[in-house]
């Protein structure tokens, strides 16, 4: 079995994969040059990313559904750490560009701070974040294998994974001082109500939508609707990297599926840990 100084590189403090993100990957987003219309979605890893990456698109094209349809997720909105990113030429794409990154906010490069591009940040209840990242470690081959449930369970609480601690990456991103150029939403809101989300979104990037186009948007962005997208549903994405005959990529895509994995034991750690870790933090999550 791979361990983590076999699979990983460290970056700033946390550990990445490094069939995904290389040196040289790194280095061309810290020196990467943001644009001020620029739309950043930044999440933690399992907290709603795929789904934003067809969203977005979906917001700005005023909802054609080719936006969607005719390149895989990973090309249209970009993860900027990622070695892909590099050679799409995203300098000459037209404005606004989108992207994706699960870097910490302390991690961002030097241009962001400089130039204040929009940011989506999407947050979503920490146990079934776990809940989803077992699953997903149990299916990827970069991935350190998750061993039993209880010892990825200290792995994750400890920020001993991929892109570091939730917590720290949930309060460093709730504490960025650009709080006009930030949005903050939850995976739950988005369930609870997608076209409120949708137009919200909308709002915030400047894209005024009427409502019968942000219903058609959130039709076409429903989790079983989206599953069914090649483009959006990782079915293209390389068998080296993942295998979903074990658990599929876009698995679920439902709030407190946690419930169903965690024991009682575990749910009430986890919780002894949330409640310390996020003491002091202000923000009124939906799933508290």
């Amino acid at each position: 079995m791979m361990t983590e100084a076999e699979l990983y590189i460290v970056c700033k403090g946390v550990y990445l994969s490094s069939k995904i993100y290389s040196p040289q990957s790194l280095k061309y987003y810290e020196e990467f040059s943001f644009r001020p219309d620029d739309i950043v979605i930044v999440t933690y890893p399992k907290s709603g990313t795929t789904w934003m990456q067809e969203i977005v698109p979906l917001i700005q094209s005023g909802g054609d559904p080719a936006s969607v349809e005719t390149a895989p997720n990973w090309d249209r909105v970009p993860w900027l750490e990622s070695s892909r990113a590099s050679i799409l030429k995203l300098e000459q794409r037209p404005s606004p560009r989108m992207f994706a990154t699960h870097y910490h906010y302390s991690m961002m490069p030097p241009s962001f701070f400089k130039t204040k591009p929009k940011v989506i940040y999407v947050m979503r209840n920490p146990r079934d974040v776990f809940t989803s990242s077992f699953h997903y470690y149990g299916m990827a081959s970069y991935l350190v294998n998750p061993g039993t449930q209880n010892e990825f369970l200290h792995k994750f609480l400890d920020g001993k994974i991929m892109f570091g601690s939730w917590f720290d990456h949930v309060k460093g991103w709730l504490n960025a001082p650009d709080k006009e150029h930030t949005m903050y939403i939850s995976y739950e809101e988005m369930i609870m109500d997608l076209k409120d989300s949708v137009a919200r979104m909308a709002q915030f990037l400047e894209k005024p939508l009427n409502s019968e186009t942000v219903e058609k948007i959130a039709n076409r962005s429903v989790f079983k609707n989206m599953k069914q997208n090649k483009m959006s549903n990782y079915s293209m994405a390389s068998n080296e990297f993942m295998d979903q005959s074990k658990s599929e990529f876009l698995r679920k895509g439902i709030a407190g599926d946690w419930k169903n994995q965690l024991t009682v034991a575990e749910a009430e750690y986890f919780d002894a840990v949330y409640k310390d870790k996020m003491k002091d933090v202000k923000y009124k999550f939906v799933w508290d």
